[in-house]
């Protein structure tokens, strides 16, 4: 079959370049528009990141030589591009979201990693696993701004996936959580690149992320959210309390979470069976990029690890472990997930493959 032409918008950045490499020999999806900022418009890919491409395998061949693109000339990528995904990390929030809506205006369908539009009240906010059903508020959007086949999908933050999906598996089966304290051990990839100076993280922990915990905090309740008069309306019945935290980690959030029921607490052996056994759309659906097991649990008292265990399930599962009695609250556990593939360009395929087989792209 013809593949959809793909564009990615920010594409030399830190994001972007792991979405070119992700979608290297993608089934549905191919690669054929690149743009960024005016400084890298007008140059070849591979010139425009040379001494920045910052990942483990080549560039791809195929993105080698395009010719990057002012991701602002919207103009530009008419003809070239299907749909985009977009690593947008312009000057403010209030740049990003007007692009990206002016994208969808335009026709495109946008799947943003940006917080940017995390916020808007008819973009749904996704993980496929826990709230597939929210791309229903793309009509909604559509009808309230008058696009035509352009929209805005977003994925949250990666601070909150180690842990969130989990948490969705055991309310799904009846136990309600009611409080969750959260300490995140956040990579140094998470901060792009250059990033955290090496003279802060190496020898070192940073116990402050600016704008993570209020994230952390506050997006669960709209992906927990329901779909009402075309729109989210948050579910705030969790509380949550974090405190975010940066480690010298090169990929791999760790969350070292404690959680209190509602109601009666479930016993570990069955909290443990509800992870393993969970399964939802991603899977249902033959994703590209969804986990055989979108939550792993391991037994040994010593994992999750994030050298160990952030590439498991082509880096997209949860992987969870040391979950004990709570002498304070219920129980404690351990999540993990890597924050660049699941946390970024990964889950943003994710949502792209969900529009796909949903017929929206």
């Amino acid at each position: 079959m013809d593949k959809l032409r793909v564009g990615v918008l920010g594409a030399t950045g830190m994001v972007g370049q792991n979405y070119l490499r992700l979608l290297e020999n993608h089934p549905w999806f191919e690669v054929a528009y690149v743009a960024a900022s005016p400084k890298s418009a007008g140059k070849p890919y591979a010139e425009a990141v040379a001494g920045r491409w910052n990942l483990d395998k080549p560039i791809p061949e195929k993105v080698k030589g395009l010719m990057v693109e002012d991701a602002s000339n919207i103009a530009a990528a008419k003809g070239k591009a299907d749909f985009v995904f977009s690593a947008l990390d312009l000057p403010t929030k209030d740049e990003t979201k007007a692009l990206e809506l002016a994208y969808a205006k335009e026709g495109f369908p946008v799947f943003s990693n940006s917080s940017a539009n995390r916020w808007t009240e008819d973009v749904p906010m996704l993980i496929p696993e826990i709230n597939h059903g929210h791309l229903s508020l793309i009509e909604s959007q559509k009808k309230n701004r008058g696009f035509s086949k352009g929209f805005v999908v977003v994925k949250p933050n990666c601070s909150l996936q180690s842990y969130i999906t989990p948490i969705h598996a055991l309310e799904q089966k009846g136990h309600k959580v009611e409080l969750l304290v959260i300490t995140t051990l956040q990579a140094v990839s998470g901060a792009g690149y250059p990033g955290v100076p090496s003279l802060d993280m190496v020898d070192n922990i940073v116990p402050y992320i600016g704008g993570e915990e209020i994230k952390t905090e506050k997006e669960p309740s709209k992906i927990f959210g329901k779909i009402a008069a075309g729109k989210c309306v948050p579910d705030e019945s969790i509380k949550i309390t974090s405190t975010c935290t940066r480690v010298p980690v090169v990929d791999g959030h760790t969350a070292c979470v404690t959680m209190k029921f509602k109601g009666a607490k479930p016993s570990k052996e069955e909290i443990i069976k509800i992870w393993r056994d969970f399964k939802s759309a991603p899977k249902e659906l033959k994703l590209t990029f969804a986990p055989e097991r979108p939550i792993i649990y391991i037994e040994e008292e010593n994992r999750p690890q994030p050298r160990k265990d952030r590439d498991s399930e082509k880096a997209m599962a949860v992987t969870c472990g040391r979950l004990r009695d709570c002498p304070v609250f219920d129980y404690r556990f351990v999540g993990l997930s890597h924050n660049t593939v699941r946390g970024a360009a990964g889950g943003g395929i994710l949502n792209a493959e969900l529009a796909y087989k949903k017929n929206l792209l």
